[in-house]
């Protein structure tokens, strides 16, 4: 759909452009809704390549952005380092995976101290590996989080890392002093040991049960992720974990979206749509809605002197995404991918797992 507004093409040779109705059928919380685009198919010759331009899809159309509204949670990648080596991890962690270094304890309270200095308002601090209790800081970096009184999110498999003797002790003791306002997040891919053992390898079943049972009998408050890949309906996926819940003793409410986390796939090489303006309407969503309107993450690329805020947790890696040291700079970063703060969403992952795929990580 060529626009005044449109930068020209350049010269062209061949056939000539198709124009054509797409429809897709997308699933919402009201059901599964089918959603027509028009759209004009460029010939081969022509058509220039899907998240590439920071400002305007494949098909001309002036690309989506999403503000920041409010940091809600600051995520802390504590490194990429982790003691398994799953399947599908988007951000590629395993135990010989150190492009992302482990941040620090001093590193980390810069932002905090960022964060009250500016008046944030931020409710949560999340942490993310890798797996987050391989770095030697991160009881450290939790327990300056919970005293200056942000909720804090720990994500983990909660498997040898989390249950060493020296590491099980400083959970306690922060569960105790702080309660509620710490949760640890584990990932249990699914319900059943044949499922979640083909994302994360053999023997992984029963030690992470050993974890969730610690942390449970402990009093830890806990929550569960999942993942949505399994060709199940989520009734059908969330009346399964209620089982094993149930089963086990758990206290975790499996129909509580929050408490049980069930994430969708990303797929790096599968072929998604790119998000325009007008998604906005069709999809019957808002900006707001996204991860990029409310959090921001901190990581620490390898060989670097100092840490990046990047927009989300999803696209550690890619440096046309870095927003700078701070989040006072990040919060104004302007040129390539970024207006002024605000995000373009120029990634698939920013399509697949969070406009169409309805995906958070807090």
């Amino acid at each position: 759909m060529p626009h005044a507004s449109v930068p020209p093409l350049s010269a062209r040779s061949g056939g000539p452009d198709v124009s054509v109705r797409l429809v897709q059928l997308v699933r919402n919380s009201e059901g599964t809704i089918s959603v027509s685009l028009n759209a004009t198919v460029l010939q081969p010759e022509h058509a220039p390549p899907k998240f590439v331009d920071p400002d305007w899809t494949a098909t001309r159309e002036r690309r989506a952005t999403v503000a920041l509204a409010r940091l809600e949670t600051l995520w802390i990648n504590t490194g990429t380092l982790c003691n398994i080596t799953c399947q599908n991890c988007y951000i590629e962690s395993s135990p010989s995976n150190d492009r992302l270094a482990y941040i620090t304890a001093a590193e980390a309270a810069a932002y905090f101290d960022e964060i009250e200095a500016q008046g944030l308002g931020t409710r949560e601090i999340g942490f993310t590996g890798g797996e987050p209790f391989m770095n030697p800081d991160l009881l450290a970096m939790v327990g300056d989080a919970l005293r200056r009184g942000f909720e804090v999110l720990v994500l983990s498999n909660a498997m040898q890392p989390m249950q060493r003797p020296k590491v099980k002790r400083g959970i306690l003791e922060l569960a105790g002093r702080y309660g509620a306002q710490l949760t640890i997040r584990v990932s249990l891919d699914h319900y059943t040991r044949a499922l979640h053992e083909a994302e994360r390898g053999a023997r992984t079943w029963e030690r992470t049960l050993a974890g969730l049972d610690w942390l449970t009998t402990n009093g830890v408050r806990v929550a569960i992720a999942g993942r949505t890949c399994w060709n199940e309906s989520e009734a059908d996926t969330r009346a399964g974990y209620a089982r094993l819940i149930s089963e086990r003793g758990w206290r975790i409410d499996a129909s509580d979206p929050a408490a049980l986390m069930l994430l969708p796939e990303m797929d790096g090489k599968r072929d998604v749509p790119e998000i325009t303006t007008r998604c906005w309407a069709i999809l019957k969503k808002s900006p707001g809605d996204m991860m990029c309107a409310s959090s921001r993450m901190v990581v620490k690329r390898r060989g670097e002197a100092q840490p990046s805020v990047l927009p989300c947790t999803l696209i550690p890696y890619d440096p046309a995404f870095d927003m700078g040291a701070t989040l006072g700079a990040a919060a104004v970063v302007d040129g390539g991918m970024f207006a002024k703060g605000a995000v373009k969403l120029c990634h698939p992952h920013c399509s697949k797992f969070c406009v169409l795929g309805g995906g958070t990580c807090s």
